[in-house]
């Protein structure tokens, strides 16, 4: 398609929507809560918003570079892509930065030591701790996700290179690379004693099916079809996450041994794959691009928490390490804590979105004036 026919496409509501929904339920999870985990998906299914978020950055990413590239040409969408990692790993930095800071002042005031969370070695060894974060192999609790982003975006422009010229044999690289962390473990070295929570071999295959899926529909791809046998293909591989889940809570039979090992997180084992590629699936195919009950109050909320999704999900994990801590400083009141805290960090979620939304919405009309 000649770049002047490329067009970018209309916001798809659904995206918005979902992205601010796996906002919420990343909070919930990491607050690692008992009352309001039971709300979201990854209560019922072998995988969880973290997949999502990655598959949905990736079809953001793949859409805008391609845009880019058919328009100013590859080196300034290169260029483009490279501002994004370098903002991107600014971030991680100051989010550690301030995490670290948070965690050692809890460390002062209740018992809460840093060892606990895996932030030991930045107390014992700090000069070695701090090259280690630069080198994003230093992963304390909570930071192990935007690591992962900077990984994935780095493989970015060579993928689609690789799809201009080859088409979707292109394919290949991303699940040949997966195919190979499963069969040899092979995995970034973890420093500090801290383990690498997402292999970034296996979880870039998410990333860059993402990245194919937003070139596709930007260059005008067929639609996904509404194919019985994949239907109930993804309804099976949702059903055996549900089992494999069920079986966790002692209310159905375990699951068979290998189908729990298929289902790990941190290598994202065959099952967790399926399970969140089915889940995407059955949402592109069954969910009205643009339905009613998108516009109603809760939906729009949502939307516009997903608009923002890099910083609301930035603050999300220094309100849920403060819920988690919490809950584990008066276990006797947990389930009243829960139930007030919960909500006023969902508030203060999308209030801080409204915030954004409306300095973004200014420097707009200033632009403009």
């Amino acid at each position: 398609m000649a770049p002047a026919a490329l067009k970018r496409p209309p916001r798809d509501v659904r995206l918005d929507v979902l992205r601010g929904w796996l906002q919420v339920s990343i909070f919930i999870a990491h607050a690692f809560g008992a009352i309001y985990f039971w709300g979201i998906h990854a209560s019922w299914g072998v995988s969880d918003s973290s997949e999502q978020f990655v598959l949905l950055s990736g079809l953001a990413l793949g859409s805008v570079f391609t845009l880019k590239r058919a328009r100013d040409g590859f080196a300034a969408a290169l260029r483009d892509l490279r501002m994004r990692i370098r903002k991107l790993y600014l971030t991680h930095l100051l989010v550690f930065a301030l995490f670290a800071a948070m965690v050692f002042w809890m460390r002062m005031t209740a018992p809460v030591p840093p060892e606990a969370v895996g932030w030991g070695w930045l107390a014992e060894d700090p000069l070695r701790a701090i090259g280690g974060t630069l080198v994003l192999l230093y992963q304390p609790a909570f930071m192990d996700i935007l690591p992962l982003f900077v990984f994935c975006m780095l493989l970015l422009a060579p993928f689609l290179w690789l799809l201009e010229r080859l088409g979707d044999r292109a394919l290949l690289f991303p699940l040949g690379l997966y195919a190979t962390a499963q069969i040899t473990g092979l995995n970034l070295p973890g420093l500090g004693g801290t383990e690498i929570g997402f292999n970034s071999f296996a979880w870039q295959v998410l990333f860059l099916l993402g990245a194919w899926c937003g070139r596709r529909a930007l260059l005008g791809g067929p639609p996904l079809r509404r194919d019985p046998t994949l239907l109930a293909l993804a309804v099976a591989v949702v059903a055996a996450g549900l089992w494999v889940k069920l079986g966790h809570y002692g209310w159905a039979v375990p699951a068979p041994v290998l189908l729990e090992g298929a289902a790990e997180k941190p290598i994202l084992g065959p099952l967790r794959l399926a399970h969140a590629l089915a889940l995407a699936w059955l949402v592109a195919v069954l969910v009205p691009r643009d339905a009613p009950w998108m516009h109603g109050a809760v939906p729009q909320v949502l939307a516009l928490i997903g608009q923002h999704s890099l910083h609301v999900f930035c603050l999300g994990l220094f309100l849920s390490w403060g819920v988690a801590t919490a809950l584990a400083l008066h276990p006797a009141g947990a389930w009243w804590l829960e139930l007030a805290l919960m909500p006023a960090g969902v508030a203060a979620l999308a209030g801080f979105a409204a915030v954004l939304d409306r300095r973004r919405l200014a420097g707009r009309k200033l632009a403009r004036a």
